[in-house]
């Protein structure tokens, strides 16, 4: 697909960013209103199958040559989705919630990373804030991100622990 010329992005990549932001916006409105993501919410429900239409549409941008990091991070972000459903249903044990938990604040991270990477190596037009994915800036972001990824899960399974989930039981098959 050849580029639009807005951002540099092709076609698919606009509609691969538009999907993201849907997912990002559901994520931080599950996590406001709810403490948490969870297929039991809507908000949780537009976010995982935003998050995975992100991924899916991820798999067909190509341009910084063949299969890569960002490509990784889809296959990584989809395996916690799946992760985050099965606990859902409180198919893996008793410790079920907190994965869940676990697994859906990690597929909301994995938006994170990108989102940062792709903004300050594009913006401002012309003159990028970064000069490449590989810049020691970015670093220190992940490591930033990575250190509020565990307080917010921390958050969340002492709120779980407490035994007062916002949201209903576990989600049944086919919900």
């Amino acid at each position: 697909m050849a580029a639009t010329g807005w951002l540099g992005l092709t076609s698919l990549g606009l509609i691969h960013t538009a999907i993201s932001l849907i997912a990002v916006f559901a994520g931080i409105v599950a996590l406001l209103r709810y403490k948490e993501i969870t297929l039991r919410t809507g908000w949780g429900q537009v976010f995982v199958w935003t998050t995975v239409l992100t991924c899916l549409t991820g798999f067909g941008i190509f341009q910084h040559g063949g299969f890569g990091k960002p490509h990784a991070l889809g296959i990584i972000t989809l395996a916690a989705l799946a992760v985050g459903a099965l606990a859902g249903r409180g198919s893996l044990g008793k410790n079920s919630r907190y994965i869940e938990a676990v697994a859906y604040s990690a597929s909301f991270l994995f938006h994170w990373i990108p989102a940062f990477t792709e903004t300050l190596t594009r913006l401002p037009l012309g003159a990028p804030l970064l000069s490449s994915a590989e810049a020691p800036e970015l670093k220190a972001i992940t490591g930033v991100l990575g250190a509020l990824y565990l307080v917010g899960v921390t958050l969340q399974i002492k709120r779980l622990r407490g035994d007062k989930p916002v949201s209903p039981a576990p989600a049944r098959a086919g919900s």
